[in-house]
């Protein structure tokens, strides 16, 4: 590595580091309850909260940030204590325990139920924070959870069990049934938490067949290089139903997310193949996706051109934006494609202009097209907590010192 090299990538570093001090402390100040436990999420530009409902997601996406923290750069009785507030408040308030331990979307300030959604993302945030409180703890309560709640997962994606809670599927399934996206990539990504701390070798031969089958999945059915995209729904037998606008969905954040759970795979399995296509997968999403006129990642967009439903199809949000930062990274620090790292500046770039906020911390979530921050702006909200911003941070802040150490 040249010296200009070398002064470009420390720069990204110091940049990127500073970022996340001031994202982690915003959320340590402002988001958590000191009298219920957990953590809130809906606040505004300076912190203040606007709304004392609790997201589940948030809980658990905030218990395996502060948990993950200490596992990246040693315990701090800070994050352990934010983790575990967390944590506990999940497991008194969060779980319907009379449908099958299914979990709630949300929750009031106290814990009292609000919602319960099909999906089974809240159970999936919650696998991941007791997997990792268990990888910096020892405590095998933690991994126990984990272990349970990811094959509860398993056996409902899988329609190996009815859904307990029974909320059926989104659309009448004798009208139209189909695949989402959603639930391999999310599983595979629960899985490469799970393996990494979990060292049992009989767990670790079900993590890799179940790693296994979400590629395949992904691969199999939503992967589709004649429309040069992946399609968020398609047919239970794969097939594209390009007839209706939710089946020609394309959400470039989210296939760039799925293309660095499918790297990180493909690192496991060491499969030259599987990084090959998961390249080829932000390629296309980052062509797709990039705003031509504004710059920025487009929120949705039509596999076909047509127009997208989502009144916010031509929003800039925070977390596309973190994902094209990580799986950017990723490639040019496994391929040292420099092509990559201009990726990544171009995004980091458009991310210091407009959704960095340096006065009083953390980044906008939503932005106008233009590029403006919604009015009045916000910092977090029932989607937006301390995950996929500190998350890219963290890890990037990781890649980036692999590759100075390497020189």
């Amino acid at each position: 590595m040249d010296t200009a090299m070398r002064e470009r990538l420390q720069a990204h570093k110091d940049w990127i580091a500073e970022e996340l001090d001031i994202c982690v402390s915003f959320w340590l100040k402002n988001g958590m309850d000191r009298v219920n436990g957990g953590v809130y999420t809906c606040l505004d530009r300076t912190g203040e909260r606007y709304s004392t409902d609790k997201s589940v997601w948030m809980q658990g996406r905030c218990a395996w940030m502060f948990a993950n923290l200490c596992s990246r750069y040693g315990v701090r009785e800070e994050w352990l204590q934010a983790s575990k507030s967390c944590l506990d408040f999940m497991e008194a308030h969060c779980i319907n325990r009379e449908a099958g331990s299914r979990m709630y979307f949300t929750v009031t300030a106290e814990g009292r139920p609000l919602r319960q959604r099909r999906y089974c993302f809240s159970e999936g945030f919650y696998a991941i924070a007791n997997a990792e409180y268990y990888g910096v703890t020892g405590e095998t309560e933690y991994l126990e959870r984990a272990r349970a709640t990811y094959e509860l997962i398993y056996q409902l994606n899988n329609g190996l069990i009815k859904d307990p809670a029974g909320l059926g599927p989104k659309t009448i399934p004798e009208t139209r049934s189909g695949r989402a996206l959603a639930d391999p990539m999310i599983y595979l990504n629960i899985t490469s938490v799970l393996r990494r701390v979990d060292k049992d070798p009989g767990h670790q031969e079900l993590y890799a067949g179940r790693a296994r089958e979400c590629v395949d999945t992904i691969f199999r059915y939503h992967y589709k290089p004649h429309l040069k995209c992946t399609l968020e729904s398609v047919a239970m037998d794969g097939t594209p139903e390009l007839e209706y606008t939710a089946g020609r969905v394309v959400n470039p954040g989210h296939d760039i997310e799925c293309s660095w759970f499918l790297m990180e795979a493909a690192n496991y399995a060491q499969d030259e193949e599987i990084r090959k296509t998961a390249i080829e997968i932000f390629d296309w999403a980052f062509e797709a996706g990039w705003d031509k006129e504004y710059g920025g990642l487009l929120y949705f967009i039509d596999c076909l051109g047509k127009p997208t439903e989502a009144y916010e199809h031509d929003m800039k949000l925070w977390w596309p934006h973190d994902e094209t930062l990580i799986a950017s990274m990723m490639i040019f620090r496994d391929t040292g494609d420099v092509a990559y790292l201009e990726k990544f500046e171009q995004t980091l770039d458009y991310c210091k202009k407009h959704f960095s906020d340096r006065e009083y911390g953390e980044w906008y979530g939503y932005l106008r097209r233009d590029g403006l921050p919604t009015m009045p702006s916000t910092k977090g909200s029932t989607f937006k907590g301390p995950f996929h911003l500190p998350r890219m941070l963290s890890m990037v802040d990781g890649m980036l010192a692999e590759l100075l150490e390497k020189g």
